[in-house]
């Protein structure tokens, strides 16, 4: 999970040694989290059928050496263009990570497990943007950025071959057989509505939170680079802390409870303006819950799975997200241009709310399903 989406953070965290040295603008820079995101959406649903298909080992190996490959690409990347065409390869490892992961544990952990295990390997997402903002951002001072980004890309060649080594076989790669739908239905459609709107709150606040810091609340570079720090660290925790809590019968009310604490962390933003410390409390909680919510999702997709169709259904629910990171950046950025912060935290907090009916709605109708079928 670190790897799917380490190339991502390398380009943020290296973001003004690009501007430097290969010319890239500001737009053009920004322009790599709609291409990645964007990429791993379309690309989500036939990666679920591939992981299906040819089971979670291959499909992990394959997406490690995929992300060795965009990384090395990126760290020779000589302008913009060549640089967004790799971020768009990068953007199959993303669509892999969830229906390979998800599939893997399935496979490999006890049920009574999975819920924590699954908010631990959620919780490499952050693990990637700590690898990219410290030791990988130091390595480029010290050797420039070029070779730190190609150390990244040896690192996941080193991983793909523990995968190989250390995860259980797959069964014989199975025939191409029936296409499955890639329209996500019942309890998958819903899911992915809910990672839709929880996708474009979250996608906002990591991308414009350090520079609504810095602009806004007269923070310095520092002090503002450290909410994102504070806010991965909360979802790490979070995420680890409510999957495991995401037991049968109980995972079914999380996303709802999730998104009402997500939209008071957006107020909280909201109210940053007014009262500045507010924005250290609401850097926690947007990572608590919001960032959490999305854990909740796999571990509910894994419970609710048709058997065969983990790695598919998994990737339904991850291209809602993805396509919820590539849509929220953009349009809080027509706020964050013209200076107006603080309509844009409400508007995230609309989406938060947004989310959190469509989970309220969810849970209602399955209990309203339950009791007709245990009526008839």
């Amino acid at each position: 999970m670190a790897f799917s989406m380490l190339q991502l953070f390398l380009l943020g965290a290296l973001g003004p040694r690009l501007v430097d040295e290969l010319g890239v603008s500001a737009t053009e820079l920004g322009l790599t989290t709609t291409i990645g995101f964007g990429a791993a959406a379309v690309l989500s649903p036939s990666s679920g059928r591939i992981v299906d298909r040819i089971g979670p080992r291959r499909a992990l190996v394959a997406l490690l050496l995929v992300s060795a490959a965009a990384l090395g690409l990126i760290g020779a990347a000589p302008g913009a263009g060549f640089l967004l065409a790799a971020v768009a390869v990068g953007g199959l490892p993303q669509a892999l990570a969830n229906p390979a992961t998800n599939k893997t544990i399935l496979a490999a952990v006890p049920p009574a497990a999975r819920g924590s295990v699954t908010g631990m390997k959620q919780s490499g997402v952050q693990l990637g943007a700590f690898a990219a903002g410290l030791p990988l951002a130091a390595l480029a001072a010290g050797v420039g950025w070029r070779w730190a980004v190609w150390t990244a890309a040896a690192a996941a060649v080193v991983a793909a071959l523990c995968a190989l080594r250390t995860l259980p076989a797959d069964p014989p790669a199975k025939g191409a057989g029936a296409r499955p739908s890639l329209v996500p239905r019942g309890a998958i459609a819903w899911l992915a509505a809910f990672s839709l709107l929880l996708g474009c709150g979250i996608a906002s606040v990591n991308t414009y939170l350090a520079l609504f810091g810095a602009r806004e609340l007269g923070m310095g570079p520092t002090a503002a680079g450290a909410l994102v720090a504070v806010l991965g660290v909360a979802g790490i925790v979070g995420r680890v802390g409510w999957s495991k809590a995401a037991t049968p019968g109980r995972a079914e009310r999380l996303p709802e409870w999730l998104a009402v604490g997500a939209v008071g962390a957006a107020l909280l933003l909201a109210g940053a303006l007014l009262v500045h410390p507010l924005v250290w409390p609401a850097a926690v909680a947007v990572g608590v819950f919001a960032v959490s919510g999305n854990a909740v999702s796999m571990v509910l997709v894994m419970q609710r799975a048709v058997p065969g169709r983990a790695g598919q259904d998994s990737a339904l629910v991850s291209a809602g997200f993805f396509a919820g990171f590539a849509v929220g950046p953009p349009v809080f950025g027509v706020f964050a241009e013209a200076g107006h912060y603080g309509p844009g935290w409400l508007l995230v907090a609309g989406e938060f709310a947004a989310a959190g009916t469509v989970a309220f709605v969810w849970v209602r109708r399955e209990r309203r399903q339950r009791t007709a079928v245990s009526a008839a």
